[in-house]
């Protein structure tokens, strides 16, 4: 994903208002200051509250980030901008970004509030799409005109035809589907041909020669994307792809605990390296291809996916210190496991840590959430917000606000 120092991998890499008056063109009357936390009857903060804390955190995003019409509809990476900065955010924040708003349509009550939002937001991904790939696909950093591109790397592109995906499935959009259709015939560019390699097959990470290794989550989110495709499309061909990308990462990548791995080199050398977001993707991968086959395998493998990774993240609370963007795609991905076969637990994890982060890492001042240069951790006011942390807070705040029944369109 995007070149940050702190994340899962680097890589080198190379405010305009949003047409709103801020908390109170988004926020429900009242909402512009916090507001006394509303319990739930189990005692939990309500859903309201949940949704207030969303609407005002992506008021502050696009107050401090978002650059506007007149800037392409993009983001810059962190606030406050510094000169030596890109112009603009790599296509990771951007994604990010439009995962958070789709979310906050999804919000009862919204109505068509973040429409055009959402539209704004896909108009800024299409600053990243390189026509010159064969086929044409998203470049890790804005093209020419805008920018110089970048690497083309897989997870990146998985990810935003997961978005595509869920803008046709909230609005029926038929070009949505073939722009997740055309994502997907980049991604089957990435799978890894050469039989002679260590454990044959899985994703690789980009597009590039600077670097070989298959990862897993690259893997597990192209799992996901073709199992949608397969319910969408009933072509057997998108649930071949989604079984054999499923079946690599468990065969491959995962451990003896029910983890995932992060990736494997061509000689066979597994890196061990933990990230929630890895388990996310495949407790995903086969909520999805249960919904989509009825297999009851596919359901409990992920249960038990699912329960191997609360215990092990939440063992010291060990997922406060994930990436704030790690664990937004994996409590995405537990509670569309919820949508298949509810578990109470899953959604109380999700609101400890949403508890957390508002609680210590929010500055107040700017309605940003600061976290040190990981990603994850305690409040750090060394280390600017970015939009890439701030779109994700917002997903899971916006996710405790949904009713349940539409966590089948969490991921």
């Amino acid at each position: 994903m995007v070149c940050h120092v702190k994340k899962a991998f680097c890589r080198a890499g190379v405010v305009v208002l949003a047409g709103l008056l801020m908390v109170g063109a988004l926020c429900p009357p009242g909402s512009a200051a916090p507001s006394a936390v509303r319990a739930s009857a189990s005692g939990s903060t309500d859903r309201t509250t949940w949704a207030e804390r969303a609407f005002t955190s992506y008021a502050a995003l696009q107050r401090h980030l978002y650059l506007g019409a007149d800037q392409h509809h993009l983001y810059l990476e962190k606030y406050p901008h510094d000169p030596a900065d890109n112009a603009y955010s790599y296509l990771w924040p951007m994604r990010e970004a439009t995962a958070a708003t789709i979310d906050l349509s999804i919000v009862p009550g919204t109505g068509s509030r973040f429409r055009s939002d959402v539209r704004d937001r896909f108009a800024g991904l299409s600053a990243y799409l390189n026509p010159d790939h064969d086929p044409p696909g998203y470049a890790s950093y804005v093209v020419p005109p805008l920018g110089g591109g970048g690497d083309l790397f897989y997870d990146d592109n998985s990810i935003v035809g997961l978005e595509f995906v869920r803008r046709y499935l909230l609005e029926n959009r038929l070009a949505d589907r073939r722009r997740a259709e055309q994502i997907f015939d980049v991604l089957v560019g990435g799978w890894d041909t050469d039989t002679s390699h260590a454990c044959p097959g899985g994703m690789f990470w980009v597009d590039a020669t600077w670097t070989s290794i298959r990862a897993a989550n690259v893997t597990g989110l192209t799992a996901e994307l073709a199992a949608h495709l397969y319910e969408l499309t009933r072509d057997k061909s998108y649930l071949d792809w989604a079984e054999r990308l499923y079946d690599w990462n468990r065969t491959c990548l995962r451990s003896s605990e029910g983890l995932y791995q992060n990736d494997i080199s061509l000689d066979g050398t597994v890196n061990p390296t933990l990230w929630i977001y890895n388990s996310g993707a495949m407790i995903g991968a086969g909520a999805l291809l249960h919904r989509a086959t009825g297999d009851p395998r596919y359901l409990a493998q992920a249960r038990t996916d699912a329960a191997a990774a609360l215990d092990y993240w939440t063992d010291g609370n060990r997922y406060y210190d994930q990436p704030a963007v790690f664990n937004a795609i994996f409590f995405k991905n537990l509670m569309l496991l919820d949508s298949v076969r509810h578990d109470s637990r899953y959604r109380a994890v999700v609101e400890a840590y949403a508890e957390h982060v508002w609680g210590h890492n929010r500055d107040a001042a700017l309605g940003l959430f600061r976290f040190p240069p990981s990603g994850g951790g305690p409040y750090d006011p060394s280390y600017r917000p970015e939009t890439l942390e701030q779109a994700a807070v917002i997903q899971t705040f916006a996710l405790l606000a949904w009713d349940r029944g539409h966590y089948r369109f969490a991921a």
